[in-house]
């Protein structure tokens, strides 16, 4: 059965399916990678792979801007922290969602990280 289901990804359908789905998380990265470059925020990632790495802002360590992005901002990332102690200011974002909430969660990052003048 198992056989079976690794044969179908390998049909030109089952290939078509997985180009879709690519296809699919990579306009999310673009949408995340065109909000952040809107507001100046430097990254890392989203062209080749679907996770955005940012340098938290004001030298804010990753757990307490995971915090922040969590009650204010109500968007959920990965904090760098759980990568290792050189990763502790970097704030990891993924495109691995819904596009609708994808753009939302887009338009909170620039509401809220959008630099004051």
């Amino acid at each position: 059965m198992i056989q079976r289901g690794a044969e179908a990804v390998f049909t030109d359908e089952g290939m078509a399916e997985i180009k879709a789905n690519i296809d699919y998380y990579r306009e999310n990265a673009k949408i995340i990678m065109a909000a952040l470059d809107e507001i100046g925020i430097k990254y890392v990632g989203g062209k080749n792979s679907p996770y955005i790495w940012l340098k938290c802002p004001n030298n804010m360590k990753s757990w307490d801007f995971f915090d922040f992005m969590l009650k204010e901002v109500n968007v959920v990332g990965t904090p760098g922290a759980g990568f290792g102690d050189k990763s502790d200011h970097y704030f990891r974002l993924t495109a691995f969602g819904n596009k609708e909430r994808t753009i939302k969660a887009c338009e909170r990052i620039k509401k809220f990280l959008q630099p004051q003048p």
